[in-house]
C-alpha cells in the first residue's frame, strides 16, 4: 500500500501539468508553403551566373542590295503606264504633277554611285535658279549677274545661306573662291540639300558662262541605296516625249556604268515609273498600250 508522502507527490504532479491545448484547423496542402523549395533570385534572367558577358549576336551582313526575282511580276508598257498613273493624279495641276523613273541597279554596297547630268530632249523642270559664290566686287560678279544669276558674291550667298533664305536651287563656285567656300564652313547647310559645289559635280569651275549653258536645261541625278531617280517629265507630257526623256536618261546611266570600274559591276535590273501621288509601275521596255482601244494620242490631252 502506497505511504501519505507518495500520494501526495503524485497528486502534486498531476496539479502542475500544463492544460491540452486546443487542437488546430487542419490546412490543405496546397495552401500549405513549400519551405524545402528555397526560392534564389537574381539580378538578370541569364542562366550565365557570375559568368562572363556574352557578345551580342552579329547581323548578317549583305555585300549586295536587295533584288528580287521579277519572274511572274506584272510589268506595263510606257502607255499603259501613263494611263493608270494619269488616272491616280485627276484633279491635280498638270504642271506641279512629274513623272518619274526610279532604276534598280544590282550592285554593291559601299562602292562608288553613279552621278552625273543629263540635258533631256523635253526639259522638265523650267525654274532654274543659279547663285554664284565669287569675290565680291570683282569682275565675275558682273559676269554671274549678266548670266542671270539670282544672287553673286561671297559674304552675300554665305549670309542668305545661314539664314536659310535659298532664292536659288542650284550652286556654283568660282576656283577664285574655293578657300572661302571652306572657310565659311556651310556644308552641313548645303550637304542634306544637294547643294554643295564640287569638283565632281562640275560646279566648281573657272568658266562661268559654259557652266551657266550646261547647268541650265540639264538635270542631276545621283544613285542612293541602289536605285537611281529623276524626275522624266510632267503630267501634261504626250507619250512620245515621256519616252525619248527616259531612252536619254537610260542611255547616260548605261554610259557612266561602262566608264566604271570593273571591280564594282553594275548591273541594271528594273527600271520603274512613277508620279507625284501615283504608285510606281514597273516597265517592260514595251511602248504600245495593250489594249487595242487606247491610242497613244488618246494620253496626250490634258485631263
Amino acid at each position: 500500500m502506497a505511504s501519505t508522502q507518495q500520494c501526495l507527490a503524485s497528486l502534486a504532479r498531476l496539479s502542475l501539468s500544463t492544460p491540452p491545448r486546443a487542437a488546430l484547423p487542419t490546412i490543405p496542402k496546397f495552401l500549405v508553403p513549400s519551405v524545402g523549395a528555397s526560392q534564389v533570385r537574381y539580378a538578370t534572367h541569364s542562366s550565365n551566373k557570375g559568368g562572363a558577358k556574352k557578345a551580342p549576336k552579329k547581323k548578317k551582313q549583305y555585300k549586295f542590295f536587295k533584288s528580287w526575282d521579277m519572274t511572274g511580276m506584272q510589268q506595263f508598257s510606257l502607255c499603259d503606264a501613263m494611263r493608270y498613273l494619269r488616272a491616280a493624279e485627276v484633279g491635280q495641276p498638270p504642271l506641279t504633277v512629274k513623272y518619274e523613273v526610279h532604276v534598280k541597279l544590282r550592285t554593291k554596297k559601299g562602292g562608288p554611285v553613279v552621278r552625273d547630268r543629263v540635258r533631256l530632249p523635253t526639259p522638265v523642270k523650267t525654274d532654274t535658279r543659279i547663285a554664284v559664290i565669287c569675290p565680291e566686287g570683282s569682275e565675275l560678279q558682273e559676269e554671274a549677274k549678266r548670266l542671270g544669276a539670282v544672287l553673286a558674291g561671297e559674304e552675300t550667298v554665305f549670309e542668305a545661306i545661314r539664314s536659310g533664305n535659298f532664292l536659288f536651287n542650284k550652286l556654283l563656285c568660282h576656283t577664285e573662291s574655293e578657300g572661302a567656300l571652306r572657310k565659311a564652313n556651310v556644308g552641313k547647310l548645303l550637304g542634306p540639300k544637294g547643294l554643295m559645289p564640287s569638283g565632281k559635280t562640275k560646279t566648281i569651275t573657272n568658266n562661268l558662262e559654259a557652266t551657266f549653258r550646261d547647268m541650265i536645261g540639264m538635270d542631276e541625278y545621283r544613285e542612293r541605296d541602289g536605285v537611281v531617280r529623276m524626275a522624266v517629265g510632267q503630267l501634261g507630257f504626250t507619250p512620245k516625249q515621256l519616252a525619248e526623256n527616259i531612252r536619254a536618261f537610260m542611255a547616260k546611266i548605261k554610259s557612266d556604268i561602262s566608264k566604271m570600274d570593273d571591280s564594282t559591276p553594275k548591273l541594271l535590273e528594273e527600271v520603274v515609273l512613277s508620279t507625284t501621288h501615283g504608285p510606281g509601275l514597273s516597265l517592260n521596255a514595251e511602248f504600245a498600250p495593250t489594249d487595242d482601244k487606247i491610242k497613244p494620242e488618246d494620253l496626250e490631252a490634258v485631263m
